[in-house]
């Protein structure tokens, strides 16, 4: 068989693939849609839900999730930023900083709900911080840690190596040279990853079961006291997420209108998503532009 034969079965292999693939995703992305759109409403995206009767909406789920989303990421992005920083530029190629990739690598590719009974045991129970919004993003942080150290590796190293020689050429330190000239030009793709790191967490269901809980008490909105139990600031409360909340209105179903409940959340949860990914790539492309002064 020819040459040419040969690559044109094999691209035509890959191109139905690639055809089947993004086939089946839009289907479920338009039937999650479909089904959950026509239940979205500002009622629904603020109102308390309901156990026993019709008309519950999703509001403190709502807020649970993006409150619990700030406080993960003001964890996470330091601590995977000057992990990253330290293993691209200061850590040594020997046998200690392959383990500790290698670490890093298989935390990367743990369950969530290894991480979920992981934040059970040691930050809810050992720690005694209980089922709260502090323990969920502990855990999620464990979670989420190794996707940024990896961002921020592979971003630095990707800088070309003639910037970094001429900033240290010039009698600029290591430090400065890291952040004033290398940082820049890595800047885009850290916070492109930052930001698809923030909706995988936003998603993240089976490790808040075990570490932020599965109820919520009755919130105040006027009550911006985060040492208040009631507050919706405080940091020390249980909080029932969008995700666990989908979980538990199918598993459970008291609601008359549980089905409409999870489809309406369902399609509010896949479009938050969708606009942190859509949202991701333009805020990169146009960071690496003002930053690059490329076209």
């Amino acid at each position: 068989m020819k040459a040419k034969t040969v690559d044109r079965i094999a691209t035509g292999v890959i191109m139905a693939i690639a055809v089947l693939i993004l086939a089946v995703l839009a289907g479920l992305l338009g039937y999650l849609l479909v089904r959950g759109l026509r239940h979205i409403s500002f009622d629904f995206l603020t109102s308390p839900p309901q156990t026993i009767k019709a008309g519950g909406g999703i509001g403190p789920q709502l807020f649970n999730s993006l409150f619990l989303l700030v406080l993960t990421m003001i964890i996470t992005i330091p601590l995977g930023l000057g992990a990253g920083i330290y293993m691209s530029e200061y850590a040594k190629e020997n046998r200690f900083t392959a383990f500790v990739r290698l670490v890093v690598e298989v935390l990367s590719s743990f369950p969530s709900i290894v991480i979920g009974l992981f934040g059970l045991l040691v930050i809810v129970n050992r720690f005694g911080l209980g089922f709260s919004l502090l323990s969920g993003a502990l855990a999620l942080t464990v979670f989420n840690l190794p996707m940024m150290v990896r961002i921020t590796e592979q971003s630095l190293r990707s800088v070309p190596r003639e910037q970094k020689e001429a900033g240290l050429a010039l009698g600029i330190s290591r430090w400065r040279t890291i952040t004033q000239v290398m940082l820049p030009v890595a800047l885009p793709s850290i916070v492109t990853g930052t930001i698809l790191a923030a909706g995988r967490v936003f998603g993240e269901a089976a490790a808040l079961l075990f570490t932020a809980g599965m109820s919520s008490p009755r919130l105040d909105f006027t009550d911006w006291n985060p040492l208040s139990p009631t507050s919706p600031l405080n940091p020390l409360r249980p909080a029932e997420t969008l995700a666990v909340h989908i979980w538990k209105i199918n598993s459970e179903g008291l609601a008359p209108d549980a089905p409409e409940i999870a489809a309406g959340a369902s399609a509010v949860l896949v479009i938050t998503v969708l606009l942190f990914n859509l949202g991701a790539r333009w805020f990169g492309r146009l960071l690496y532009r003002k930053l690059t002064a490329s076209k």
